[in-house]
């Protein structure tokens, strides 16, 4: 743990002894360390108020000044019992832990509080400095994040070194709430949620389905140059098939339970990589057909926990710019490369510069955990170290957290709104050539089952990637992107034939306009337009009708322009055709 990890973890304890202090028969849940601060789960025998905050804060900063020392010790399930016999979540612990045979301690803070805890912690509350302390807010949150169990009150608290930290930090939530996706979607029109349909589970509005299929088809245009072969696959596939893949029983508890057929069981698929690697052998491969790339933008289902579904960043739906690409030892480097510059290309285009590349290696010492294949391990890793060397990006290196097939490397993305996310992952696979016995016939025409898979998704899900995209923009999509691209406002009834016209123009050049509505004032019009963000705004009145121009207002510029429309036309569509 960092200094400020360890502030955030005392900060944690400090706020159960202040709720503690008002409900003295509060049941305790868990107060980890998360980013910016900390928070702690309660059973409370009412509902929380902001009033209950500014208490407990005052409370905190009363124990802050009063010096406490934390000090732990190692204890037996027995005492742990005794402990905390009135704490029936940590009870629920302390068995858990004893079964897994973890270590279980306790941490005392002075003489106000006792906790089970692994950890982490200033020795004295006067290394906390009070002025970078804030309780931030009250949330609804299941015990172990399932809806199955008992719901608590979870209190936040945000905790930097300094005061100009924390107001900083306020200016960045105030800048989060104008980007948030999940209003900037549903102000734009571009998605809904039902509970009729389900949690997580988004419905693509006819602005948002113009963006996504927009995405779609830049990233099959992109596919197609670099020599990607499109497939699709079912929704659905039978258990035999996730058993071969490894997928069941390890991955169970992240896909929908199984449907129950007359000719056995079937699952909503998780992931594509199973029926992309019986595609690879429905037929006899040479070495000339390698490398392989196969591509889908296929939809997946994820079995979500409802308490962490977050707008379109946590969904159980996941549309994925998915491919797999089946490659010789010798060709690993090379296809590497190329996914990488793939993605880097991808970045230039949406303007995305905050993300650079974390390389995930295995740890040889932890056999439980991985492929037992020294030799690929050491020569694919060396490989991908190589091929983000080559091309002089930024990346990191993480022991011990590869996939159990191969070596990843994920791609790390900081928001507008300052918060890191892994967008995608690129992944390295020497697993797959086992279970799905992938082979082909090498120069002398011996079978050789040295097939290797890269998995890629570049553009992360599209649910994911949206959510990105709409607060990269603020909504202000480029022109390429955007739902409605001119709007289209004339002053009177009189200019509508010429509005018309314009129209019908605009769409043959497969321009995506909107005139507005005959009673609608000028006004009204240009502000809508505004609020909507639509690149640009034309209006038409007496002047452009006689000299076949347009006055133009594009978004973010105050000055309005006239041109002939034709050079207009011509601006845009070069515009729209080069993805600016």
């Amino acid at each position: 743990m960092t200094d400020m990890e360890h502030v955030r973890h005392s900060l944690a304890h400090l706020l159960a002894a202040a709720v503690l202090k008002k409900f003295p028969k509060a049941k305790l849940g868990i107060g980890p360390v998360i980013e910016n601060g900390f928070y702690y789960d309660f059973k409370l025998p009412r509902t929380l108020t902001p009033e209950d905050l500014n208490e407990f804060e005052i409370t905190i900063r009363e124990l802050i000044k009063r010096g406490l020392r934390f000090s732990g010790k190692k204890i037996t399930k027995t005492q742990a019992k005794k402990l905390f016999k009135e704490q029936p979540f940590k009870l629920e612990l302390i068995e858990e832990f004893s079964k897994e045979k973890k270590e279980l301690k306790v941490y005392k803070t002075g003489d106000v509080f006792l906790d089970l805890c692994r950890g982490g912690h200033v020795k004295n509350t006067k290394e906390i400095n009070p002025d970078g302390l804030k309780l931030d807010k009250i949330a609804g949150a299941y015990w172990r994040g399932s809806e199955k169990n008992p719901q608590l009150q979870r209190i936040y608290g945000l905790a930097f070194e300094t005061k100009p930290e924390l107001n900083e930090y306020f200016k960045l939530q105030e800048e989060a709430k104008r980007r948030d996706h999940r209003e900037i979607g549903k102000r734009q029109k571009l998605f809904a949620f039902n509970d009729l349909v389900g949690t997580g589970l988004p419905m693509w509005l006819p602005n948002g389905t113009v963006i996504k299929e927009e995405i779609e088809n830049f990233a099959k245009e992109m596919e197609c140059k670099a020599n990607y072969l499109r497939v699709s696959t079912p929704h659905i596939a039978k258990e035999e098939l996730f058993k071969m893949s490894g997928h069941l029983p390890y991955y169970a508890d992240s896909m929908f339970p199984p449907m129950k057929l007359d000719d056995g069981n079937y699952y909503l698929k998780a992931m594509n990589c199973p029926m992309h690697h019986l595609l690879y052998k429905s037929e006899p491969r040479s070495y000339r057909d390698l490398p392989l790339r196969l591509a889908e933008y296929g939809t997946v289902y994820r079995n979500e926990l409802s308490g962490t579904l977050a707008g379109l960043l946590r969904v159980r739906m996941l549309s994925m710019n998915d491919a797999h690409i089946y490659c010789r030892e010798d060709q690993i480097e090379d296809e590497f490369k190329r996914v990488l510059a793939l993605t880097l290309d991808y970045f230039k285009v949406f303007g995305l510069t905050k993300y650079w590349f974390r390389l995930s290696l295995w740890d040889p010492k932890n056999k439980s955990k991985y492929i037992n294949e020294p030799k690929n391990w050491k020569e694919s890793e060396e490989k991908l170290r190589r091929s983000l060397e080559h091309l002089n990006v930024k990346f990191v290196e993480a022991k011990n957290e590869a996939a159990f097939y191969g070596p990843k490397v994920d791609v790390q993305y900081k928001s507008s709104i300052g918060r890191e996310e892994t967008m995608s992952t690129i992944q390295l696979d020497f697993a797959a050539k086992k279970r799905f016995d992938l082979t082909y016939h090498d120069q002398n025409g011996q079978i050789n089952n040295q097939v290797f898979v890269i998995h890629r998704a570049p553009l992360s899900t599209h649910e994911r990637f949206m959510a990105f995209l709409i607060e990269h923009y603020a909504g202000a999509f480029p022109l390429w992107l955007s739902p409605i691209q001119v709007r289209i406002i004339p002053v009177g009834r009189a200019h509508r034939p010429y509005a018309y016209e314009l129209s019908k123009r605009f769409e043959e050049h497969g321009i995506r306009i909107e005139l507005t509505h005959e009673h609608e004032t000028v006004g009204k019009g240009i502000r809508e337009g505004e609020l909507h963000k639509i690149p640009y705004l034309i209006v038409v009145g007496d002047r452009e009708v006689t000299s076949h121009t347009v006055s133009m207002r594009q978004r973010s510029v105050k000055e309005v322009a006239t041109m002939p429309f034709d050079k207009f036309l011509e601006k845009i569509v070069k515009e729209k055709k080069e993805r600016k």
